[in-house]
């Protein structure tokens, strides 16, 4: 759960951003992962570059949701 309205839009945003980017993917999965990056995140002292670490976050963990993207 958002702390704030600014937290609530920063995930949104970073959630369309990522669905732009990964259309193959499901949009709960999606917005599950930014929603976890955010919980990793939430207590961090420094917020400037709070979307940018929630998008780096949730594309790792989107990467490994999608098949073929490890070697075997």
């Amino acid at each position: 759960m958002p702390e704030s309205e600014e937290d609530a839009q920063t995930i949104r945003a970073v959630a369309e951003r990522l669905v732009k980017t990964h259309p193959h993917l499901d949009i709960d999965l999606v917005r599950g992962s930014v929603q976890t990056a955010y919980e990793e995140l939430r207590y961090a002292r420094v917020r400037t570059y709070l979307p940018v670490l929630m998008e780096r976050r949730a594309k790792d963990l989107l990467s490994s949701e999608e098949p073929g993207e490890h070697p075997a």
